[in-house]
């Protein structure tokens, strides 16, 4: 039986791989927040060496944006150090990495999507963080599979603390407050059940280097917002805004949204659309709430 180590296994994506995994047959050893610390090399070695794994998943991260201004070294230590102690331990083992990382290495200045050879240049100490970790993994292995994806959404958040995008907007909208959303901030949202299912076949077919498995199309938040509600059956007072009028401690990319160009040269099929996967989202999200 292949087996599979998945690290930071609560989180709305984490959860998604682990599920999927075992599906597929995977002895999964799951590595929640808390139970383990990617912090931790020796820590790290021993889980990974003693389990053995063919596929070490790594879905942890820090990634309060805002927050990691003011706590960059913490940010760092999850993001990047973190990585080059799984990086290593996977190293040592002979273990397949698959790590995650962000839109946000890019600036977001291009006005398009990006693909996987453009340039990265990072804003903010979170998105530093991010690169530096896809950096050490290919510094550490000859053969990392790197995703970088886009705004997650997937059930798992109900039972996060955080929650998601689509879960704030639903809960606005119910307590009857007006919304403003931005309108020229464009994104890939992506739907992650459907990100873990295509990772997953990606490494399971050899495939290696950086991919990027966003959702599929570019949208404003605004649009998003507007396509959530829509499927939710929920009115609300939902106006467009700039990011003029919501300053954040991070400097956000204005157009970060992902082209899964070397995803489309595989033979896989390509990400869903996402109202197919927003419509997805307000199925399989009632199961966690019953």
């Amino acid at each position: 039986m292949a087996k599979a180590i998945v690290f930071g296994a609560k989180g709305q994506l984490g959860v998604e791989l682990s599920s999927e995994l075992t599906s597929r047959g995977y002895e999964v050893l799951t590595f929640p927040r808390g139970s383990l610390d990617i912090t931790n090399a020796e820590a790290v070695e021993i889980a990974i060496a003693g389990a053995a794994p063919d596929f070490v998943y790594n879905a942890a991260a820090y990634n309060m944006v805002d927050v990691a201004e003011k706590e960059a070294a913490t940010a760092l230590q999850a993001n990047a150090l973190g990585v080059r102690n799984i990086a290593m331990a996977c190293r040592q083992s002979d273990v397949k990495l698959v790590h995650f990382s962000t839109d946000y290495v890019f600036d977001g200045t291009l006005g398009r999507p990006y693909v996987e050879e453009d340039v990265t240049h990072p804003l903010g100490a979170y998105a530093v963080s991010k690169l530096a970790g896809e950096l050490f993994a290919q510094a550490y292995l000859d053969d990392p599979l790197i995703v970088r994806t886009s705004g997650v959404f997937g059930p798992g958040a109900l039972r996060t603390a955080r929650g998601n995008f689509p879960e704030v907007m639903m809960r606005l909208a119910r307590e009857g407050k007006p919304l403003r959303v931005v309108e020229d901030h464009v994104a890939s949202p992506t739907y992650a059940p459907a990100l873990a299912t295509k990772v997953i076949e990606l490494a399971e077919g050899g495939h290696r280097g950086i991919f990027h498995v966003g959702g599929g199309e570019p949208v404003s938040w605004f649009a998003f917002a507007k396509m959530v509600l829509d499927a939710a059956g929920l009115q609300a007072d939902l106006q467009p805004a700039d990011a003029r009028e919501y300053r954040t401690a991070a400097r956000r990319p204005k157009y970060s949204a992902l082209e899964n160009k070397r995803l489309a040269t595989t033979g896989l099929a390509p990400m869903p659309p996402l109202a197919q996967t927003v419509a997805d989202y307000m199925e399989s999200r009632k199961a966690y709430l019953t």
